[in-house]
């Protein structure tokens, strides 16, 4: 499982059901992609602000208001939505400490551990929100074939 906060995983999951329903005009309620991904309305409402402030959706207000994505899916990658709502530098916490990695010789896991790193900001920065588009008409073989 990809390791990061719950924000950032509300806020993917928000943008997911944008970018199923994108068509280049439609608009969908925050209370649409609320229900859709059993989250609460007032989370989403909140979320919906910080992306329209970052430039990845418009909303409009009224009966044929709602929420939209402002760029194709294919231009919004998930590191550009998740750095909205934590660091995202490429710095890994040694899990020995602060104290030994950069001191001494690395830990016994400093390999793999930015390896790891490696792999999950080469995904998130690779991966863009067209993905949830091919998995409404082709089911989860896109995600399966760029999963880590």
């Amino acid at each position: 499982m990809i390791k990061y906060g719950k924000t950032a995983q509300n806020a993917i999951s928000a943008m997911s059901f944008l970018a199923e329903a994108y068509d280049g005009d439609k608009r969908v309620s925050s209370l649409d992609i609320a229900k859709s991904r059993q989250l609460p309305k007032p989370l989403v409402a909140k979320l919906l602000v910080v992306l329209s402030q970052a430039g990845f959706i418009t909303g409009a207000p009224g009966p044929k208001g709602g929420y939209s994505l402002a760029k194709n899916p294919n231009e919004i990658t998930l590191h550009e939505i998740v750095s909205q709502f934590e660091k995202t530098s490429d710095t890994i916490m040694c899990p020995f400490g602060p104290n030994w990695c950069g001191n001494k010789e690395p830990c016994p896991l400093h390999n793999e551990i930015v390896d790891m790193q490696d792999r999950l900001s080469t995904f998130l920065r690779n991966t863009t929100l067209q993905v949830f588009q091919q998995t409404e008409q082709t089911g989860n073989e896109s995600l399966e074939s760029s999963a880590l």
